[in-house]
């Protein structure tokens, strides 16, 4: 049985910290912003860590 391939496109928009965790970028700010506020895309600016239901999932992925 062949190895399992990693998914390049989950690649491309996942970084591995250095403790081990997975960072990604914001969702809900390529469109529709004029109905966001200031303050709403001012964080979605900042990149976030995946969260701890995802993480298996998403590392299994990325393998």
């Amino acid at each position: 049985m062949p190895k399992m391939k990693s998914k390049r496109a989950l690649m491309k928009r996942i970084k591995v910290t250095g403790s081990g965790k997975l960072k990604r970028d914001c969702t809900k700010r390529r469109h529709l912003a004029p109905n966001k506020t200031h303050k709403q895309k001012r964080h979605l600016r900042k990149a976030t860590v995946v969260s701890a239901s995802d993480y298996k999932r998403v590392k299994y992925l990325i393998k």
